[in-house]
């Protein structure tokens, strides 16, 4: 695949994700979507918001397959994108037991996908400690207005 192909597939990508529905199910994720537990991730799965869980994950999954297949390089995808560290940082502690629940592929080429990112692993731990930090300076300022 020519650098020319791959460029076109990275801008389709941000296209895809600058949909409106998709745009709506993003902003849910990183703002709403805090599991802690399977009880947690099954609520969301199973609620009002499967549709915008689904988008995200597959989304995500569907991108880093691309990678994972060559269609996009490593390097390539990895200076243009960061969210889907973001993405799989909420759902990383869960993965077995989703897995086990729902689907043995669940996020399997996101996960594939983070083992090849250099520091991937860790920069998932790093995604979710500074997303729990804003949460709970957001829930401080919250609660000194009450």
């Amino acid at each position: 695949m020519s650098k020319q192909d791959e460029a076109g597939l990275i801008l389709k990508l941000y296209e895809l994700r600058r949909e409106d529905t998709m745009r709506k199910a993003r902003d849910w994720y990183f703002r709403e979507f805090n599991p802690q537990s399977i009880a947690d991730f099954t609520e969301a799965m199973f609620g009002e918001h499967s549709g915008h869980l689904r988008m995200v994950v597959s989304y995500w999954d569907m991108a880093a397959a691309l990678v994972n297949e060559g269609a996009i390089g490593l390097d390539l995808f990895t200076s243009t994108n960061g969210e889907y560290i973001g993405v799989f940082s909420k759902i990383e502690s869960l993965l077995s037991e989703i897995r086990s629940a729902y689907a043995p592929q669940f996020a399997v080429n996101l996960e594939k996908l983070i083992d090849a990112t250099p520091d991937g692993r860790n920069r998932s731990t790093q995604a979710r400690e500074r997303m729990n930090a804003v949460r709970e300076q957001i829930a401080a300022k919250q609660a000194k207005r009450v």
